[in-house]
């Protein structure tokens, strides 16, 4: 008998949802990529200034990827993973997962590497303690 892979499943923490509404879409009717990268960015801010302590500000979007267009409608998921830090920065790798009402399956829409830097009340860099 063959073995069949679980399905797969979003790495690090959901830190936020919402849906996707039809204000979001582009000329071809999908929800807009610069939408997207928004609500990425807002998930990474989140996870970031959670490690930080405090105010955060992205620095870097080290790469993206688009997997497929994400429809009206879709609740849309972003999970957070710290992959590293170092003194006053951090790398956040944000997953977008996209789940529609009329399908029980979750879709990987997206995902990117996110560099945020830790700042002070000045927005001048201050070191991440532990």
């Amino acid at each position: 008998m063959a073995m069949i892979d679980p399905p797969p499943k979003p790495s690090g923490e959901l830190v936020l949802q919402t849906i996707a509404m039809p204000r979001d879409t582009n000329a071809n009717g999908d929800i807009f990529g610069g939408w997207l990268v928004s609500q990425m960015d807002l998930a990474g801010g989140v996870a970031a200034s959670k490690r930080a302590r405090g105010r955060v500000a992205t620095v870097a979007i080290d790469r993206m990827s688009f997997m497929v267009p994400v429809r009206v409608g879709a609740l849309v998921s972003c999970y957070a993973e710290l992959l590293s830090i170092g003194r006053s920065s951090m790398e956040i790798n944000i997953e977008v997962w996209a789940s529609y009402s009329s399908v029980r399956e979750v879709t990987k829409v997206t995902e990117g590497t996110f560099i945020f830097v830790a700042i002070d009340d000045h927005g001048r860099t201050r070191a991440i303690t532990d």
